[in-house]
């Protein structure tokens, strides 16, 4: 294929976020990249690499580009098989966590890249986590569920309050713990409404884009 080395930069760069993200970037995060002086100058380059059969160019869509693979294979733009999830903010005190007036937005992304699969997200609010790789605005993938070992990641609920922290039972307590010296674990008062609401599953990081999975111990 007949590219010049400026287009093959930019096609590698395609290529590299749907291998990390599992989605094409944006013409504006294609022009933070290379530094662009306006948008246009990134159109006239994604119109050039289409011209020679690289990607083709969806209209009306901001992830738009899809990158031709071989000769007679079929083009993938990261975004078949993608599902829509719920995003939560702030959760408002005695309601259910996925009620209506908790939802902030809705996320597309390709579910299948984490086991389980994540039926929400949840916008991570503080650094009590930060020991884990979850930082204060980050959105945090959730797999819907009311049980979880020790030692993993989950969204609970205490009385009227939801948390995310790294779960421990000891003996016939439970404990939620900070990945934080700054902030206290907590131990579930005996006779508190608690419940387990989901096991965090991955995050995608604020600002920066991308998304990985979350580890817990074995």
């Amino acid at each position: 294929m007949d590219l010049t080395p400026r287009q093959r930069d930019i096609l590698s760069f395609i290529e590299s976020r749907l291998e990390a993200d599992g989605l094409p970037p944006t013409r504006a995060e294609i022009v933070a990249y290379f530094g662009f002086a306006s948008p246009n100058a990134a159109q006239c380059h994604l119109r050039a690499l289409a011209d020679r059969g690289a990607i083709e160019l969806r209209p009306g869509r901001a992830r738009g580009i899809v990158v031709r693979t071989a000769a007679g294979s079929a083009p993938t733009d990261g975004l078949d098989g993608l599902s829509r999830l719920p995003v939560i903010g702030r959760v408002a005190a005695g309601s259910p966590l996925l009620a209506i007036e908790n939802r902030e937005d809705e996320l597309q992304i390709e579910t299948r890249r984490f086991s389980p699969a994540p039926d929400y997200a949840l916008k991570v609010h503080g650094d009590s986590m930060i020991g884990a790789g979850i930082n204060d605005g980050d959105l945090l993938l959730v797999h819907r569920t009311p049980e979880a070992r020790s030692g993993q990641i989950v969204v609970a609920r205490i009385d009227e309050e939801v948390t995310v922290k790294r779960l421990r039972r000891q003996g016939r307590g439970i404990y939620l713990d900070a990945e934080n010296p700054d902030f206290s674990n907590i131990r579930v008062p005996p006779g508190s409404d608690f419940a387990i609401e989901g096991l965090a599953v991955g995050t995608i990081r604020a600002f920066m884009g991308g998304s990985r999975p979350v580890t817990t111990p074995d």
